[in-house]
């Protein structure tokens, strides 16, 4: 459990990462491999459904709103 919990935080610093760079496209590609993990960690239990629905609906604000 502690293995995919870091890989879920991997993966949503990944695309945090790229939307600090402003590299859009980058964060694109981060946030669509982001998304499987972070379902996969709430379908198994890890983390809540509600807490994976907040991240990816937080990640994908800051997506739109990045310029480019």
């Amino acid at each position: 459990n502690a293995s995919m919990r870091s890989m879920f935080r991997t993966y949503v610093k990944k695309v945090l990462k790229a939307i600090a760079a402003g590299d859009k496209p980058e964060a694109e590609t981060a946030y669509k491999a982001a998304v499987p993990v972070i379902d996969s960690m709430a379908r198994k239990g890890l983390i809540h459904k509600n807490k994976a629905a907040r991240h990816k609906s937080r990640l994908n604000q800051h997506l739109r709103a990045m310029q480019g």
